[in-house]
């Protein structure tokens, strides 16, 4: 017999052995049985937190320029319309004073005591005079030819002198009305290029759009800024928001009102209720989840923006109810027991456990699939 021969020999006779043994450990093995029992159970989703001050909104410039002056610093109180700061120009000052010059300009050509309307009108009162005078010469000249007296082409050149007049004054009433309409318009544009010219001002000059408080500060005196670059972030002042994170698989289920309990970093051990407010519909790319907000029933006492921590949305809640661990439940709706398997109908679940409506009582023994 070659070496080969008995090393197979001694292989079969290792594989009998093993074989051997593992049928008297399963047939020493016992199966792991439980029976049901009652429970409370509190069916929710789990959400990241971050605190979040309430309207919070980012500060842009609308426009580009040096910071020349800064008047705010981090965690400083603000109001709604205060100057957060102001970016250095010269142009629009210098358009501010053309545009107030011209207004005044209008103004007195349109209202002033020399104006030109003025000069039209007093130009009208003494043709209207002179008309009247005319009328009268012309109507003595016509009772005059009526007696025969006089020639006629004195009486002629009577009525053309006042017919010349009407004319006159019926043009200086024209004129009257179209340097009206001319001045009022020219008036109004002026007092528009002058809110414009304050409105490009006001470009330069950075507001508050709240009563609240500075969170954050991203540019210092000096720096350059522009519109795609923030200057703060302002929000209301111990107001917040908890800001909740979930995935898209749970989203449906959430509804406004519902309980959360929130554990923060900041509260090691604290348990904290608040409900929610508000369910944004769109899905962050980034994150692939969907953003939803709440607020506390009873605010910690001290909250700072950026706190993060845990949060619980509570869906469902039963007392006393028949429970099984969710690892001993097949294909959702069945159960083994010494019996052989039963059908049963399930409710709400938690992350180990689940509610055995029907077809399992404290008594059925049941085994671990």
């Amino acid at each position: 017999m070659n070496q080969i021969t008995r090393w197979r020999e001694n292989f079969l006779q290792l594989v009998c052995i093993s074989t051997i043994l593992c049928s008297l450990s399963a047939c020493n093995k016992k199966t792991e049985t439980i029976k049901p029992r009652l429970n409370d159970l509190t069916e929710s989703i789990y959400a990241s937190v971050t605190i979040q001050p309430e309207d919070i909104y980012t500060v842009y410039s609308s426009t580009s320029g040096i910071l020349e002056v800064l008047t705010i610093e981090e965690g400083d109180a603000v109001k709604s319309g205060q100057m957060l700061a102001r970016i250095k120009t010269i142009v629009p000052s210098l358009n501010i004073e053309n545009a107030n010059l011209s207004l005044e300009l209008a103004k007195e050509k349109y209202l002033g005591q020399s104006n030109t309307l003025a000069s039209i009108k007093n130009e009208m009162d003494q043709l209207a005079q002179q008309i009247q005078l005319d009328s009268i010469n012309y109507i003595r000249q016509m009772n005059l030819w009526k007696q025969n007296i006089g020639s006629k082409a004195e009486l002629e050149n009577r009525k053309l002198k006042l017919e010349i007049g009407q004319k006159q004054r019926a043009g200086l009433f024209k004129k009257y009305h179209q340097a009206e309409v001319e001045l009022e318009n020219l008036y109004k544009k002026s007092q528009t290029s002058l809110k414009k010219a304050k409105t490009d001002l006001n470009d330069y000059t950075i507001q508050s759009k709240i009563d609240g408080k500075v969170y954050s500060l991203f540019k210092n005196e000096g720096e350059r800024i522009n519109p795609q670059e923030p200057l703060a972030s302002i929000g209301k002042e111990e107001e917040y928001i908890i800001e909740m994170r979930i995935d898209e698989v749970d989203i449906a289920r959430v509804k406004n009102d519902q309980k959360v309990l929130i554990t923060l970093d900041a509260y090691n051990g604290q348990v904290f209720e608040g409900h929610i407010t508000r369910i944004y519909p769109q899905k962050d790319k980034q994150t692939q989840t969907f953003k939803i907000e709440g607020k506390f029933d009873q605010i910690p006492e001290v909250l700072y923006a950026g706190l993060s921590g845990e949060a619980n949305i509570i869906f469902a809640q039963r007392k006393n109810v028949l429970t099984i661990p969710l690892e001993y439940l097949i294909d959702q709706s069945r159960v083994k027991t010494i019996d052989g398997e039963v059908n049963v109908q399930t409710g709400i679940k938690t992350m180990d456990r689940i509610e055995i409506i029907s077809g399992l009582d404290t008594a059925t023994q049941i085994l671990k699939p």
